[in-house]
């Protein structure tokens, strides 16, 4: 299975030598959970071009230092390709930013919130969750680096994973072959700790930092989290393929009679 990573930005400069580039641990997640995932990366934010939605397996919209309300020219496109994904029932997750546009996106409201930064390892509570993440506990520990947030969810869109910081840190769409997540799965420790440390001194005090690095040596479920999220996309394709029969049947009813 294919999955397009659309890259609504890059690696800071500072930890590109050591960490290399943002698609590879997009890459590096699902590979570990089934060989059988490919990869194309899209640089949308370096000008790219959108690719068409009906070449498509599954796409992924990654993070981005860019906000929801920021307005680079490749902002409103990208709106668009959501909404034009969702109708067209193409399995779709996004991380981060990407869980902040797509909510943009399909209705809902994102703001740069007044609660501050959340980073480091960050405790979710799983409510209504997916089938992909039934054979989980009822909290899930994930790395996290955002201030903005979603404060108001799509009317499509159901809350599965929540905390008191993050009331709405987990969206599923009602066609079930939407996703999106505010945390980062995809960050490795060490990595998770160097972005800390990015935000020391600006806007995050030596303290809050040493906080937040000092909380990635508990555990964290990025394995668990990287199984669900690759079965969430196998189960997506079954799902439109079934869908996407049923319409041609449908269709070839309706033309015989």
């Amino acid at each position: 299975m294919k999955l397009t990573i659309l890259l609504a930005g890059e690696n800071p400069d500072a930890l590109r030598e050591e960490f290399g580039r943002y698609s590879a641990k997009f890459e590096n997640m699902f590979s570990r959970v089934n060989s059988d995932f490919t990869f194309e990366p899209v640089e949308m934010f370096a000008g790219a071009k959108f690719p068409e939605i009906s070449s498509l397996e599954a796409v992924v919209i990654t993070g981005s230092a860019f906000g929801a309300y920021d307005t680079p020219p490749w902002m409103e496109p990208l709106r668009e390709f959501i909404r034009e994904a969702y109708a067209a029932n193409l399995p779709m997750l996004g991380i981060c930013f990407g869980h902040q546009i797509m909510a943009d996106a399909l209705g809902g409201k994102v703001v740069k919130s007044e609660k501050g930064w959340s980073i480091g390892r960050h405790t979710y509570r799983l409510n209504d969750c997916p089938a992909c993440f039934l054979e989980g506990s009822e909290k899930l520990s994930i790395a996290a680096s955002h201030q903005d947030q979603v404060v108001v969810p799509p009317s499509r869109a159901k809350v599965f994973l929540s905390s008191d910081f993050t009331p709405n840190a987990g969206l599923i769409y009602d066609n079930e072959v939407t996703m999106s997540l505010q945390p980062h799965p995809e960050f490795e420790i060490s990595y998770s700790a160097a972005i800390c440390n990015l935000r020391r001194d600006n806007p995050l005090n030596s303290a809050q930092v040493d906080q937040a690095v000092e909380s990635l040596n508990q555990p964290l479920d990025n394995d668990f989290v990287a199984q669900a999220l690759g079965k969430f996309f196998l189960e997506a394709r079954a799902k439109r393929t079934r869908a996407d029969a049923l319409a041609q049947k449908g269709a070839g009813e309706e033309a015989g009679t």
